[in-house]
């Protein structure tokens, strides 16, 4: 999904404020080289997953959340921190507050203190949480801190970073009043903390993340089929509620109103300096034979967010996939060539701007044209990590584009190419977005349902029924 961001005007470094230092970025880095994810097909055809019952959703998001909470103190550790100190009253969460709280927690409570600590003294935990509204609560933090004598405390108080920034300057007033100098001087701003806590995805997500995206590319593949549209009847704005109706049928959610657009001359998210609100008022909502189409589209569930951008186009009536225009196919090639480029740069430890001016290099040399805009994303849709790029900010994204790239995450590959169609004799743009994970190693990203290569198909002719998807080509002879 596409946000707009406000306008570059510098890149910072965050060399203090993150203890982005050579040595942690080494630590980080992985040494992989250039990759094109092979198996990018999806293995089969979508198919809906049914969620687990309420009971056995909590329980499992339960699990991954204590094994997330269980590795805090070696984040601590590689960020040069003692403890990490969150407090929250019921409806003012620190945003990392729901990457922390149990499956059936609504809400913070009263105060809500939450404290880790990095290296524990001998038979001591390493979490301590507080439910207390009463001044008591303080005298109880200052007990453990004394115990334990942290020498730098992390707080959640960064001025660009969301996930970073949560600790409401009432909080923050009152544990200044409540604890003293002897601790509250201790406080540093560690931004990376909340970035690789809440950024860092358990191994044990990944069997129904894989299951959501899935689910995703199904509503999808149902949504782009005649089953819902019927040309000269069927306006965008219909499809975008059927998807609603069938999220809400599924018993998932979603984090963003599904987005479908025709794509005519002018792209979708507004010319090039757009800072506004991108999207631009298409002539016509009603989908006609022989448009291509483009929906923006994710679901929510188990504590996860997925984000997928595909096309479809619409058949005449006794049109079969070879009737498609090759100009469109050429141009859903080059789309997923410049996923290639970006895939083979994300190098763990690299910034998100180095990783996008890279890759934007690669494909000016290879001779074409697009823009780079891609994500982390998990616990939420637009989620905590390193950018590389956004649609306005093509030359580096200030603070967030400077963080390292994380491992053991999820990435939205999203981005949009040119791409001139002899058939319509314009040049038109071409969008896709695909979620991966991090495998490690040699075996860098890898798709978590797979990648677009077929346009879906509505069919017209009356009796065909079956929804489809036809085969790109290469477009190596366009690039």
């Amino acid at each position: 999904m596409h946000l707009p961001s406000p306008l570059h005007t510098s890149l910072t470094l965050l060399t203090s404020t993150l203890l982005i230092s050579p040595t942690l970025v080494l630590a980080l880095e992985q040494h992989i080289p250039e990759i094109k994810i092979k198996n990018s097909s999806p293995p089969r055809e979508a198919q809906y997953h049914t969620l687990p019952s309420l009971r056995e959703s909590a329980k499992i998001q339960d699990a991954w959340t204590k094994e997330r909470i269980e590795n805090i103190p070696n984040i601590l550790r590689r960020w040069g921190v003692d403890a990490w100190l969150m407090t929250q009253r019921e409806y003012a969460e620190d945003t990392a507050f729901w990457s922390l709280k149990s499956a059936t927690q609504f809400s913070a409570r009263r105060r809500t203190v939450n404290l880790y600590i990095a290296n524990p003294t001998p038979g001591t935990p390493s979490a301590y949480t507080w439910i207390d509204n009463t001044p008591s609560v303080y005298t109880s933090i200052a007990s453990i801190l004394t115990a334990q004598n942290p020498s730098k405390i992390a707080i959640n108080t960064h001025a660009n970073i969301a996930f970073s920034s949560g600790l409401h300057v009432g909080e923050l007033a009152e544990m200044k009043q409540n604890l003293g100098e002897k601790w509250t001087s201790r406080f540093v701003d560690r931004a990376m903390v909340a970035v690789e806590f809440i950024g860092t995805m358990v191994e044990g997500r990944l069997e129904w993340y894989r299951k959501l995206q899935e689910t995703a590319w199904a509503m999808i593949g149902e949504a782009f089929s005649e089953r819902v549209i019927e040309p000269g009847v069927t306006t965008t704005e219909d499809v975008e509620w059927w998807l609603r109706a069938k999220i809400q049928e599924q018993n998932y959610t979603t984090w963003f109103q599904p987005d479908v657009n025709i794509i005519g001359v002018e792209p979708i998210f507004g010319p090039p300096d757009a800072i506004e609100e991108p999207f631009v008022a298409m002539n016509r909502d009603v989908i006609q034979y022989g448009d291509m189409l483009h929906v923006d589209f994710g679901v929510t569930a188990l504590g996860l967010n997925t984000d997928t951008q595909h096309l479809a186009y619409v058949l005449y009536p006794d049109e079969d996939e070879s009737s498609i225009p090759s100009g469109l196919k050429a141009g859903l090639a080059k789309a997923n060539r410049l996923q290639d480029i970006v895939i083979s740069h994300m190098k763990v430890g690299s910034t998100g701007n180095s990783i996008l001016q890279a890759s934007l290099d690669q494909m000016h040399d290879e001779g074409f044209e697009g823009k780079i805009y891609c994500h982390p994303i998990g616990d939420w849709g637009h989620s905590a990590g390193t950018l590389i790029g956004m649609t306005n900010l093509q030359g580096g994204v200030p603070v967030l584009g400077d963080l390292p790239l994380l491992n053991h995450t999820y990435y939205s590959i999203e981005l949009s190419v040119e791409h001139f169609v002899p058939e319509r004799n314009a040049t038109m743009m071409f969008y896709q977005e695909e979620d991966v994970l991090w495998k490690g190693g040699e075996k860098g990203w890898e798709w978590v349902w797979g990648r677009q290569e077929k346009f879906h198909l509505v069919r017209t002719k009356s009796g065909k029924g079956k929804v489809e998807v036809i085969e790109g080509t290469n477009g190596q002879e366009e690039l």
